[in-house]
């Protein structure tokens, strides 16, 4: 699946890589106005969970998840609920995902908000600056070329985004933080099989320099695995299918971030 995601994503940046195209997104991107502060807002403090909410529409393995979704109204009850940040996906043939709605998301809160897409190239990043996004995802399993991952993280430091450095193992995780990543993600979602482990994440939070803040991505189905992951030291969660079935996601992320089981 990664791999048919990847060679979709080839096509795209094709595209972006027209000389019309890519002089319009740098333009865009430097006038664009400040981001806000992703990695500052994931900073652990007393208590509290820290929860990227995910707004998703679908997935490959699950399918339809929330396909009339109100963006809008999304980010304002992941806000009520007391998110830390947004995460948006992108990417349309695979997630249903649109630019649109990262836009929208992001008009509607103050929260800062993740590009959440597969991001390959540089004119990508640049595209990321110039829609609003205030960070980006680096899949470091999408990323074999350590000198690209290094340089896409380095430009988007350079144009003021956070980056969310994905990681599925000690080996991509060493290669995260060499790339300069303040920010380490560990999905326990197996990409190849689809299955999730959340033995995943505490297997190798150790493998995560203190210094940068570690957050548990996939396979969170309850506020009870939500503060699993915080007991295993993960100050940050990142959440997307139970919030999209969650008859109430407020109450369901209040119950998190304050501690309820």
């Amino acid at each position: 699946m990664l791999d048919e995601i990847l060679a979709t994503k080839i096509d795209e940046v094709t595209l972006l890589h027209q000389p019309a195209a890519r002089d319009a997104i740098h333009r865009a991107a430097l006038a664009a106005p400040p981001t806000r502060d992703f990695v500052g807002a994931l900073a652990p403090g007393e208590g509290a969970v820290r929860v990227i909410a995910e707004i998703k529409r679908r997935s490959p393995s699950k399918g339809d998840l929330a396909p009339d979704l109100d963006p809008a109204a999304m980010a304002l009850a992941f806000e009520r609920g007391g998110a830390a940040a947004l995460s948006v996906l992108t990417d349309g043939p695979f997630f249903g995902g649109t630019v649109a709605d990262l836009q929208e998301a992001r008009a509607a809160t103050g929260l800062p908000v993740l590009r959440k897409d597969f991001i390959i190239d540089e004119t990508q990043v640049w595209e990321s600056r110039a829609m609003g996004a205030d960070a980006i995802l680096l899949i470091v399993a999408a990323l074999a070329d350590e000198t690209l991952l290094a340089d896409l993280h380095t430009l988007a430091t350079e144009l003021e985004l956070g980056v969310l450095v994905e990681a599925h193992d000690d080996g991509e995780i060493d290669r995260a933080v060499a790339a300069g990543a303040r920010v380490v993600g560990v999905n326990c979602r197996d990409l190849t099989t689809f299955a999730e482990d959340l033995g995943t994440a505490e297997r190798h939070r150790d493998r995560i320099p203190r210094d940068v803040v570690a957050v548990a991505e996939s396979a969170i189905r309850s506020p009870a695995d939500a503060h699993r992951m915080a007991a295993a030291g993960y100050p940050a969660v990142l959440i997307g299918e139970m919030l999209a079935r969650a008859e109430d996601p407020t109450a369901t992320l209040r119950s998190i971030v304050e501690g309820d089981a």
